[in-house]
């Protein structure tokens, strides 16, 4: 679809299931939930987007708290979804949750996985990547440890090798989700499950717990993973995510 003349490119996994709408974290895309949406399927139709910036979506002008979330109310009025559960992993939590207190109507329900109420990071780190090479295995060697995390944002350009981002636009993206949010996560009361990984170094077990104490309807699941749960325990985290969508 376009909004205002930019491309924003989405997985719609189809199906007559209940609407999930997911959003994936910095570095992913589309087809980050490409597993957990065969896991859910029939009983739920994911819709996945590949958020401003990643995949195959037109980088925007900015990267605004506003403008990610302007861009998933927009492709939900454009598919004609209605009362939808948002799941969000890191960026994508900050976005769903967002989403939901400014769009109260449309978000029934809620999964959040391995984010806060507020966050401080940085990805600066990914500033030394390199824009082209001339193979996959040396992109692969350019990125060190951090390629087991980058395997769907690989692409073959007719130049070389590079990735399905900016590293500058996620650097700016990441400072832009910096900041207290714990207005937006208090805003609503709709169900919501908190996923956090037991070995997290973004989510925090005492900020987790304050996020459901202070939020109704609210229930935290920990499993034995670090930030990238939906990718480390694939089972459990459907599992989790399952049981919970059979709650609603």
């Amino acid at each position: 679809m376009r909004i205002d003349g930019r491309r924003l490119s989405y997985l719609d996994h189809g199906g007559t299931g209940r609407p999930l709408l997911a959003l994936h974290g910095h570095f992913g895309e589309a087809r980050t939930f490409a597993r957990l949406a065969r896991e859910l399927a029939p009983d739920w139709r994911v819709v996945a987007p590949d958020q401003r910036g990643h995949g195959h979506s037109d980088r925007p002008a900015d990267f605004s708290r506003e403008g990610y979330v302007a861009d998933a109310a927009a492709l939900a009025a454009r598919l004609g979804l209605e009362n939808v559960v948002v799941l969000g992993h890191s960026l994508g939590g900050v976005n769903a949750y967002q989403l939901a207190a400014r769009h109260p109507g449309l978000v029934t329900a809620l999964v959040v996985e391995d984010i806060g109420a507020e966050v401080d990071d940085d990805l600066s780190f990914c500033l030394s990547w390199p824009e082209r090479v001339p193979t996959r295995a040396a992109l692969v060697r350019c990125l060190a440890g951090s390629a087991p995390y980058l395997t769907d944002a690989v692409r073959e350009y007719p130049d070389g090798w590079g990735l399905a981002f900016a590293p500058e636009d996620m650097a700016a993206s990441q400072r832009q989700l910096n900041g207290d949010h714990w207005d937006d996560w208090l805003a609503g009361d709709c169900p919501t499950l908190l996923i956090r990984g037991i070995r997290s170094d973004v989510l925090g077990v005492g900020h987790a717990r304050a996020m459901v104490a202070r939020r109704p309807r609210t229930r935290l699941v920990e499993l034995d993973a670090g930030h990238t749960v939906h990718d480390t325990v694939p089972l459990e985290y459907a599992a989790a995510v399952r049981d919970f969508l059979a709650g609603l």
